[in-house]
């Protein structure tokens, strides 16, 4: 049994009114004058009637004590006094915790540091485990982005402290339906007196009611008022300061200000393995408003590729949200390498015109030998051999046989354009009517080859690529054609190098955020990717396909990765959270659709069932007490003599 509290304490402020109450009985009342035979009785009063002074010795008399009674009692009732320690009504109970990151947030009460709302819930959840009825079982489940079972049905108290103990905070959002669904789902097979328990802030993410049809449910809020700001948006770039015309990266982050003040705070970038910050910008947010600021540099030649930190200083509350993670992108001059044995060729011409490509010239054999950027744009003439290393590639002329996952079959002479894609972004901007080819290999689209531009039923062009790289095969040689003579060719050429652009400038893969699957793009052939990340020891992950997928990661971060096969290779992957719902920490109600079950609401610390409540009790005690005041004031008093009177009078009237 533990000792009582007062669930609403603003109710002893009604103990105000004992103030009017005393100072009615030491008024002196107001005397009228009255015409009698003799005054001899009332000699001893006649000092208090000539004072001067307004008040009177306070007396304790009968009908005081009993409103001063009857205050007290309605004003401690008004509190709602309560002695923890009683049992929860139920058979199996559900203890669904928010381990979202918005749990993470340092909760204070009167100015002292109490940890986190993630150290209020496990308090929370440990008071329902202690008010269990005897013979009673209960799950634990967590409730982040997804649900997990924490500990199944149990009796034994102490493996449910243990499985509580382990929770900690996710850097996800939160989302509490598939919890409360999965607990629904877990307590419909059984029988007797169920009942969900959802312990959580109420920040959550989705908005929608929780869903938990027949079952009786009750949500404990947790958390204080706090204030709080977060980056809720990071993007970077690559460009050429307008000046000096040399690279620049410009890194844009969105601030939002959720608390009630003006927020003055500094943001701050950092590259991985500097000391010091290389730029900062001081911003003030409004109350309630967003701020974009735009951070930028000049990256030195090894920068590229680095991790880089913004951080929004001082901290405040929820420190998950006041730092974002972003790679550092490649300069814009993009690596292309050309493997070719042609002593002229159309398509280096066409590459030569671009002053922002830096273009490598090997022939097709040293493909296995020379380090390619794997980065690059790899464009082969005249062969196709296997393996072929960098990220996108363009294959132009290949030998007959299977070259990149497309059939190069039998040469057809004198083809006539029909039809092309023109939705493709490889043909944005250009028409090849008038175009004229002498002759090209047919090229098959069975499996995941696609016709890219047809003459008639054969493909002259064809699409090859797979997740995360783009292949073009070219079915001819652009000199047997008129197309170099054309601008359609060269805006051909131009597009396919700006898709390789656009793939580098993601890097392995594009913005990710916690809670989802990390999705890594590869390089084709590569079947095993090492990876770490924070909080994950280093592991390896099978690839296929082009792609490496990491289960939902839960911690926001830089995610090294790297491979050895077929050629060594390395990628960086940033996660965020960047959540405008999950860093607005404000408590809120939780909507919860029980159906035919009762829905309930309170605080961490209050538990239904599990505790004694006595306000009830004590309103009905004042009600008693103002009946018997009434009483005593309405009573018909015994006849006495008049000499008694007048002596209780002098005694009453005694001066001060």
């Amino acid at each position: 049994m533990g000792g009582l509290e007062l669930q609403s304490p603003r109710g002893l402020i009604l103990l105000a009114g004992a103030v009017p109450i005393v100072v009615f009985y030491i008024l002196k009342i107001q005397r009228r004058r009255r015409r009698v035979p003799s005054t001899w009785l009332w000699a001893a009063a006649q000092r208090d009637l000539l004072a001067k002074q307004p008040f009177r010795r306070l007396i304790a008399e009968v009908p005081l004590i009993l409103q001063l009674l009857a205050l007290s009692l309605l004003a401690v009732a008004l509190s709602r006094p309560a002695m923890r320690g009683g049992s929860i009504v139920g058979d199996h109970v559900a203890i669904v915790i928010d381990t979202s990151a918005s749990m993470g947030t340092a909760s204070r009460a009167k100015g002292a540091s109490k940890g986190t709302r993630m150290t209020e819930a496990a308090d929370a959840a440990l008071g329902v485990i202690a008010a269990l009825a005897p013979g009673a079982d209960a799950i634990v489940i967590e409730g982040g982005r997804e649900a997990r079972v924490v500990s199944p049905l149990e009796r034994d108290a102490r493996h449910l402290r243990a499985a509580v103990g382990t929770l900690s905070v996710r850097e996800v959002e939160g989302d509490l339906a598939p919890a409360v669904a999965l607990a629904a789902d877990r307590m419909r097979t059984l029988s007797g007196k169920r009942r969900i328990i959802v312990i959580t802030d109420g920040a959550l993410a989705g908005g929608t009611p929780l869903v938990a049809s027949g079952f009786d449910t009750e949500v404990l809020l947790v958390g204080d008022v706090e204030d709080n700001a977060a980056i809720v948006r990071i993007d970077v770039r690559a460009g050429v300061d307008p000046v000096t015309k040399r690279d620049q990266v410009q890194a844009f982050a969105m601030v939002e200000n959720y608390g009630a003040a003006p927020r003055d705070a500094f943001v701050t970038l950092t590259i991985e393995g500097r000391a010091e910050p290389v730029t900062s910008r001081r911003l003030l947010v409004g109350p309630g408003e967003k701020a974009p600021v735009v951070l930028t540099f000049e990256p030195s030649a090894t920068d590229a590729g680095k991790g880089m930190v913004v951080e929004l200083s001082p901290g405040d509350a929820l420190p998950l949200d006041d730092v974002a993670y972003a790679r550092v992108p490649a300069g814009r001059r993009m690596p292309v390498t050309l493997a070719s044995s042609a002593s002229y060729s159309w398509v280096a011409r066409a590459l030569d015109a671009d002053p922002d490509l830096d273009l490598q010239r090997i022939t097709p054999a040293q493909l296995a030998t020379v380090n390619v950027d794997p980065d690059a744009l790899v464009v082969l003439e005249g062969a196709c051999p296997p393996g072929v290393p960098g990220h996108d590639v363009l294959a132009v002329a290949p030998p007959a046989g299977s070259c990149l996952g497309v059939e190069v079959g039998a040469v057809v002479e004198q083809p006539q354009l029909t039809s092309w894609e023109t939705g493709d972004p490889r043909f944005r901007f250009l028409t090849l009517d008038g175009v004229h080819v002498a002759r090209s290999a047919r090229l098959g689209t069975g499996g995941l080859a696609a016709s890219l531009v047809r003459a008639g039923t054969a493909t002259l062009i064809a699409d090859a690529s797979v997740p995360g790289r783009t292949v073009t095969v070219l079915g001819f040689d652009p000199g047997e054609s008129d197309w170099p003579l054309k601008a359609s060719f060269v805006l051909f050429v131009r597009n396919i190098v700006e898709v390789a652009r656009l793939h580098r400038a993601q890097g392995a893969i594009g913005p990710i955020r916690t809670g989802e699957p990390l999705r890594i793009v590869v390089p084709s052939g590569v079947s095993s990717i090492r990876i770490l990340g924070p909080g994950m020891p280093e592991h390896d992950v099978t690839a296929k396909g082009g792609f490496a997928v990491v289960p939902s990661i839960d911690r926001a971060g830089f995610y090294p990765v790297r491979w050895t096969e077929p050629h060594i290779g390395e990628a960086l992957v940033a996660a965020n959270l960047t959540s405008e719902k999950e860093s607005d920490v404000r408590v809120r109600p939780v909507t919860v659709d029980s159906g035919s079950g009762k829905a309930e609401s309170g605080t961490g610390s209050r538990i239904a069932d599990a505790q004694h409540e006595y306000g009830a009790w004590l309103a009905l005690a004042a009600a008693l007490v103002i009946a018997f005041d009434v009483w005593w004031l309405t009573r018909r008093a015994r006849p006495r003599s008049l000499l008694h009177v007048a002596a209780g009078s002098t005694a009453a009237r005694r001066p001060s």
